[in-house]
């Protein structure tokens, strides 16, 4: 029985790219993958069929001979009535592409073996700072659990005086392979767990593990300026690692509690400040507080309440060290609650001198003054 063109099996064109014959393939074989279709022999046939074909296309030399010479070129290489599953061992991204479709781990024996040197796990420590810490920057020691190696095996998990011994299931390899259908399926060893190495003697300090937990009291340097959510990484502090392995980091999640004054916007800060009316009114000083000493502000002769003054460089400072923001104090005018007789006499004075309606909104296009009251010049402007 002849075989179908590589190409056609695939629906690519004989110009296609690496990228599109592996997409192609992939597509095949999610679709006739036998464990899609249990039992369905024509889809077990298509998907040996398309493996067939990138076997022979995703390999460069392969693809080369089969374009001048067709199958009879690479009917000795794995292809044809003998197909060996195999041959797909010498194409990484087989396991790229099937490895973790269903569950099977690494397929056609291209798994990694695992016994060798892991990294430790990352740790994460949330931490509370005030407002003033924040801005100023501070240190601060901070106690953490975590996973380091034992002294007593130096991380072999072995009593001293004794070693590991390869695994009898695995051979050392971190891996036992059977068969899956047609192909062969590659996963990590029970016995060993994928070390490669089975521990006799335990030791007794670690029963076995090769780590012990412990709590270490880490010392962190809080820069000024930093916001909260930001995280500071601080290298090798995680969890040791194993067969040698680097330790992991740690990384410290900063909350910053709320001021009671300052309100923060990326470096700037914002603040109300109190006036007396008279203040305003007069023109004056006043002082604002700022993240360091009072600063005094120049109020100029009849500001309005909500007027905003820029402090520049009295904001926070900028957690990368590129200067500082800006402090926002906006005045607003503050009403007093009690009055003296004499306050009040001095206040009505004031009040009779003053025009009835202090604010004369004009209408669109207007030029002189009305002397209405407000409340008829919006009723009107209303309709």
């Amino acid at each position: 029985m002849s075989k179908r063109d590589c190409y056609e099996v695939l629906g690519v064109s004989r110009t296609a790219n690496d990228s599109e014959i592996k997409s192609a393939y992939r597509k095949l074989a999610m679709k006739h993958h036998p464990d899609r279709n249990p039992g369905d022999k024509t889809a077990e046939e298509k998907f040996k069929e398309a493996a067939e074909a990138y076997a022979i296309l995703a390999d460069p030399e392969r693809r080369s001979a089969y374009d001048r010479f067709g199958h009879a070129a690479v009917s000795g290489a794995g292809t044809g009535a003998g197909f060996d599953p195999s041959v797909f061992q010498e194409f990484g991204d087989f396991a790229d592409i099937l490895g973790n479709m269903f569950g099977f781990g690494d397929l056609f024996g291209s798994a990694r073996r695992r016994g060798g040197p892991q990294r430790g796990a990352d740790l994460r420590y949330d931490l509370e700072i005030s407002f003033a810490e924040a801005a100023h920057g501070s240190e601060t020691a901070i106690q953490i659990p975590r996973q380091e190696s034992c002294d007593t095996c130096k991380g072999s998990g072995s009593a001293p005086g004794s070693s590991p011994s390869t695994c009898p299931q695995c051979r050392g390899q971190g891996q036992v392979r059977f068969q899956q259908g047609f192909f062969t399926v590659a996963r990590t060893c029970p016995q060993c767990r994928g070390t490669g190495r089975v521990i006799t003697k335990p030791c007794t300090a670690c029963r076995g593990a090769g780590r012990v937990t412990r709590e270490r009291k880490i010392t962190v340097k809080i820069p000024p300026g930093i916001a909260g959510g930001q995280q500071l990484r601080l290298h090798g502090e995680g969890e040791s690692g194993t067969a040698g392995g680097p330790p992991g980091h740690l990384y410290v999640v900063v909350h910053v509690q709320e001021h009671e004054f300052f309100r923060r916007e990326g470096n700037h800060l914002f603040c109300e400040i109190p006036v007396n009316f008279t203040t305003l009114a007069l023109g004056g000083e006043i002082r604002v507080p700022t993240l360091d000493d009072p600063d005094t502000v120049k109020v100029p002769e009849g500001t309005q309440t909500g007027t905003t003054f820029r402090l520049r460089g009295k904001g926070m400072p900028d957690v990368n060290g590129h200067g500082r923001g800006d402090l926002f104090a906006t005045v607003q005018v503050q009403t007093p609650k009690k009055l003296s007789r004499e306050q009040k006499q001095l206040l009505d004075q004031l009040a009779k001198s003053l025009p009835k309606d202090t604010f004369q909104p004009r209408a669109r296009g207007e030029q002189e003054p009305d002397e209405r009251n407000l409340f008829d010049r919006v009723k009107d402007m209303f309709g």
